[in-house]
């Protein structure tokens, strides 16, 4: 038997390893003839995740509830929690130690997990996903640019555009609330990131990037997804959306080019004029547009999701929004909100952080093990995934008291320095944390207290939010409201 299957086995190697040990066709004594026998073997105290299939491991499961699967695994199975989805091998690490030790003082035996490869076609080779000398290179290039006393500047554009973007809302009307702060973010991106106002196709480009992270995150799904050269449904509407927004970012750096300006303050001056330290040679279109088509989806998706939940949560709490009203009148009066006086806005800065607690935009962050390692004792074999999900840690009540409920008084005090460092992490940490976390800390309040004043937002009962947890979670069918205008406010 042995020497029949070993050709087999040789064949399969590793990655298909773990659907052999768990096939009930296979005895155990088998097993001695595959290579990779002793990874198994070194994994004792990982808590594996029962009633996984055979072949297909716990996709279904993980594809039917991605949030209440995660969520399971780490309440039942503790901390170190193993399964597999198809193929692959994965740890779920549910203990702010053990994210530390993976995000930072591992982090050089870690590259960006195998899902991520799945949106190489919408962002190529941009700072989300690159690895190595290349990511090393363009996080120097662009670090300067979002550190807080530059981002500062952005904060009169961010009121300007908000203040615009509402000016023709009335008292009643229904409006969807994802793509309205969809559209908004992504003109605060455009001018504070390129210096240029958004083109008429911004609501194309919109549109063209939910459909390629709609049919990317499918892909992600699958067992084994088929190659994006197949004309199938899902692989030319994918195709179609990506040249769509490629064709807009072409025009952009275009139109920049076309310029002949000196290098400006703006993100895309700064790409167009860099040089390389050796040659002296400038960023290839190709390099162009991966960093722009970066910065395009996570300069205004995530933080588009984050004001769609703010906004959720604020209409299910309306004592937390009369609260927030309160907070402005008293230190704003009837003037626009500057970046200066946030650090005497305490409570609309914990409503941001409640928030982005109870609906972390970036829900599941991953990495995979180059080589073999220890994680907080427990041994990691070289090509384990590791999921770390701010979803489940940020709703742990060892961390977290009343974790199921929206309470932004709980981080009055100085709650975020007595938390374990990483029990908080949404915009994950180390050397790959977040390159956009202070604009978006910045970005969230300014919009949340120009728009707040104005409006209040009721839930339309008839159109049920559901979450979305693609790329980054998201609001499945729009967040439907009706607007209410504040009575100092109205129109």
């Amino acid at each position: 038997m042995n020497e029949v299957l070993r050709p087999f086995a040789d064949c399969v190697g590793n990655n298909l390893w773990p659907i052999f040990s768990e096939s009930p066709i296979l005895n155990t004594r088998y097993c001695t003839m595959f290579p990779i026998r002793e990874q198994v073997a070194a994994m004792p105290t990982l808590q594996r995740v029962p009633r996984g299939h055979w072949f297909w491991g716990h996709l279904a499961e993980f594809n039917r509830d991605r949030l209440g699967f995660l969520t399971r695994c780490a309440r039942e199975q503790g901390d170190f929690a193993y399964f597999r989805l198809g193929p692959k091998r994965i740890v779920l690490l549910s203990h702010p130690d053990a994210i530390e030790e993976v995000l930072v003082r591992q982090s050089r035996w870690m590259r960006k997990h195998y899902a991520l490869r799945f949106f190489r076609p919408i962002l190529g080779e941009g700072l989300l996903t690159a690895e190595g000398e290349r990511w090393t290179q363009q996080r120097k290039l662009m670090q300067p640019l979002f550190v807080p006393r530059r981002v500062a500047r952005y904060a009169a554009t961010m009121v300007e555009f908000a203040e615009r973007h509402i000016a023709a809302w009335q008292d009643g009307q229904a409006r969807e609330l994802h793509a309205e702060m969809s559209h908004l973010t992504l003109a605060i991106a455009c001018k504070t990131l390129f210096d240029t106002d958004p083109s008429a196709d911004a609501a194309g480009v919109f549109h063209s990037l939910r459909v390629a992270l709609r049919e990317s995150n499918s892909r992600f799904g699958r067992f084994l997804p088929l190659p994006l050269w197949l004309p199938t449904l899902s692989n030319v509407r994918l195709r179609r959306s990506i040249q769509h927004i490629e064709r807009i970012i072409t025009q952009l750096i275009a139109e920049r080019r076309s310029r002949n300006s000196p290098q400006g303050d703006d993100l895309l001056s700064v790409l167009l004029h860099a040089r390389d330290e050796v040659d002296g040679s400038g960023m290839s279109e190709q390099q162009l547009r991966d960093e722009v088509m970066t910065l395009f989806l996570a300069g205004h998706g995530t933080t588009a999701n984050a004001l769609c939940w703010t906004w959720y949560l604020l209409a299910q709490h309306p004592q937390v929004a009369e609260q927030l009203q309160d907070e402005w009148r008293r230190v704003l009066g009837d003037r626009p909100v500057t970046a200066d006086d946030l650090e005497h806005l305490p409570y609309t800065r914990n409503v941001i952080y409640e928030a982005l607690r109870f609906f972390p935009p970036a829900y599941l962050i991953g990495r995979e093990a180059c080589a073999d390692c220890i994680i907080a004792g427990h041994p990691i074999r070289k090509g384990t995934t590791l999921l770390m999900s701010p979803w489940v840690v940020h709703r742990d009540e060892r961390f977290y008291a009343d974790a199921e409920t929206f309470r932004p008084e709980r981080w009055n005090d100085g709650f975020i320095k007595r938390l374990p460092k990483y029990a908080y992490f949404p915009f994950g940490g180390g050397p790959r944390t977040c390159i956009g976390n202070h604009f978006a800390l910045m970005e969230l309040p300014l919009i949340v207290a120009t728009i707040g004043r104005r409006f209040r937002f009721a839930l339309q009962a008839d159109r049920p939010v559901r979450i979305w947890p693609a790329v980054t979670l998201r609001p499945e069918n729009g967040l439907h409201v009706h607007l209410r205008a504040n009575e100092k406010h109205g129109n």
